[in-house]
């Protein structure tokens, strides 16, 4: 299954469901890490700094590319809008499902829509609108260009991808009310050594090294609510089917 998941900076997918990523990876999906901004300027980062440090993240989340069935490794690439001033345009929606139909992504992992950071705000509803354009048949989009490597990546036929899911990445003191908890047992570990990789972000800054406390935290007692070790939640505003239930944890 060809999975898209959308940051509006990198380090945000870590931060919000590194364990599933990594489990997702493990599983054999073709996942799609897609950094909307750089994430600079931040106090103690460079765009050079913040590129290694986000290949770095993607390295511990999936060291084995043997894992897909095609030897592909996780994958991300950088839309290149501007950090901090993202806006909800035509434009960027036009540009993020270019990238749904080069990947042909069947399910999108995008923030929470209720946050108090602006670019994150933006960025969903972007992802919730591109989900739409990239079905559309008479839509002229250009071929997506990886801005991390200059990589053009064509363009395939139109998609709709028949699953949207929320990821909390909130800035608010926002309590989650998830639709459901993906179990991320013997994840947790490589989630939060991907969010380290980030030093920039949370290793030099002392007050950013918290961080990693209420990460962990939050994680047991997610994994507590479904009887694991460690879990991250997720919010649907569509119903999920089922046809079994040997998946259930």
């Amino acid at each position: 299954m060809n999975i898209l998941v959308i940051g509006p900076h990198p380090d945000d997918q870590e931060l919000g469901m590194g364990g599933t990523i990594a489990a997702l990876a493990e599983q054999g999906h073709d996942v799609l890490l897609l950094d909307v901004t750089n994430g600079e300027p931040t106090p103690f980062g460079t765009p050079e700094k913040r590129q290694a440090e986000a290949a770095a993240a993607l390295k511990i989340l999936n060291p084995n590319p043997a894992w897909h069935p095609e030897g592909r490794p996780l994958r991300r690439w950088l839309l290149g809008l501007a950090n901090r001033t993202v806006e909800h345009t035509v434009a960027a929606r036009y540009a993020v499902a270019a990238v749904i139909r080069a990947h042909q992504s069947q399910v999108i992992f995008a923030p929470h829509p209720e946050d108090a950071h602006p670019d994150h705000r933006a960025v969903t509803r972007i992802a919730e609108d591109a989900r739409f354009d990239a079905k559309l048949t008479r839509l002229e989009l250009p071929d997506p260009i990886d801005q991390w490597t200059g990589q053009r990546h064509l363009l395939g036929e139109p998609i709709y991808p028949k699953w949207f899911f929320y990821y909390y990445a909130t800035h608010l003191r926002q309590a989650a009310d998830p639709s459901f908890i993906f179990d991320i047992t013997g994840r947790l570990d490589r989630k939060l050594a991907s969010i380290r990789a980030y030093e920039t972000q949370f290793v030099i800054p002392e007050k950013n090294r918290l961080v990693l406390e209420w990460i962990e935290g939050a994680a047991r007692y997610f994994g507590s609510r479904i009887g694991t070790t460690a879990g991250e939640p997720f919010f649907t505003r569509e119903p999920v089917g089922l046809t079994g239930f040997d998946a259930l944890a």
